[in-house]
């Protein structure tokens, strides 16, 4: 009976029967999980993951608890290139120069790749490509509609997240190249009719309420600001009450556009706050899509297949009038 029972057993692995072979990962690390943006990445990773249940590599998605935490995003990094079972890593670095220096740092052997945010000019060639939004020209799109609704220039306030994430600093200076018809300026400095309001930028950490009090606090003091570009969404889907609460007055100034909002992202209830005309333009992102896509893109990397850098993720430019219509899907 025991030599039946092993010959059985034999049989069962000599036709794939036995214990499934452990999956290799495909690990996603993003700038924090607090973030909903981050969390449409994190669908898509699981979309990928339903319906490529046979393969050998699994999608695998973490970050620091909360978008603040640039050392635990690190760490992580760390963590994760140092695991065996790692097959290749997307990031969206929080601090590029950090990430950078973690990479440098364990030396991986497998492929890593940006998603959403890309490391510096002077560290790109640590990372084999990047996927995710052509952030110079979302920025752009933002600094283009604002001109065009005051053409006469004005004084606007920057809103920006992480000081040192290289897809915010992108979008300000497309904001900035296309507000003053100039490539390269670090401010606004009156080319073109456009000053930044002093106390400008602002840098609020991807932090909703503060972006928000940061934005009470310049209008309480410069109540002849002209308006605000938001080179990401966060006051908008991170602290909707507060922000609807502050903008609520404007509504009518913002429907002239004697005041212009221009924001990035359509995540949460952006949308909503535009149809109830407290923004003028919002300019959406694809984070679905690059969770989708990173794993296929990091499995091309592992074979040594040729992959294009960058890989562009599209842009959604929604106003009031084409809310309806304008998200891709």
């Amino acid at each position: 009976m025991k030599k039946i029972m092993l010959l059985a057993a034999a049989a069962a692995l000599a036709f794939g029967a036995g214990p499934a072979l452990a999956k290799k990962n495909l690990v996603i690390v993003v700038k924090g999980l607090d973030n909903p943006f981050f969390e449409s990445i994190h669908q898509g990773c699981e979309k990928w993951n339903s319906e490529n249940a046979s393969s050998d590599y699994a999608c695998v998605y973490t970050g620091p608890a909360t978008t603040s935490d640039e050392a635990g995003e690190a760490q992580i990094v760390t963590d994760k290139l140092n695991d065996p079972d790692t097959a290749a890593m997307a990031i969206s670095p929080s601090n590029a120069p950090l990430i950078a220096n973690s990479i440098k740092s364990a030396n991986p052997k497998i492929p890593v790749m940006t998603v959403d945010a890309d490391l510096s000019k002077e560290d790109a060639a640590l990372r084999k490509t990047y996927l995710g939004t052509d952030n110079y020209l979302m920025g752009q799109k933002i600094g283009e509609y604002i001109k065009a609704a005051k053409p006469n220039g004005g004084t606007i306030c920057l809103i920006e997240g992480n000081a040192a994430a290289d897809n915010i600093l992108r979008r300000a200076q497309g904001t900035i190249d296309a507000l003053t018809g100039k490539q390269g300026l670090k401010d606004l400095d009156g080319t073109g009719g456009w000053k930044e309001q002093a106390g400008c930028p602002v840098f609020t950490n991807d932090d909703g309420a503060k972006g928000v009090q940061a934005m009470t606090d310049i209008l309480t003091a410069n109540p002849k600001i002209d308006g605000f570009a938001i080179e990401g969404g966060w006051p908008l889907f991170g602290a909707p009450q507060p922000y609807r609460q502050l903008f609520g007055p404007f509504k009518d100034r913002i429907a002239s556009k004697d005041f212009v909002i221009a924001s990035a992202d359509t995540i949460g209830d952006e949308v909503g706050i535009m149809k109830d005309g407290l923004v003028n333009i919002l300019v959406g992102q694809e984070p679905f899509d690059m969770g989708y896509k990173a794993p296929t893109v990091m499995i091309s990397l592992i074979k040594g297949d040729k992959v294009a850098d960058p890989v562009f993720t599209g842009l959604d430019v929604c106003t009031k009038d084409t809310i309806d219509t304008c998200i891709k899907k």
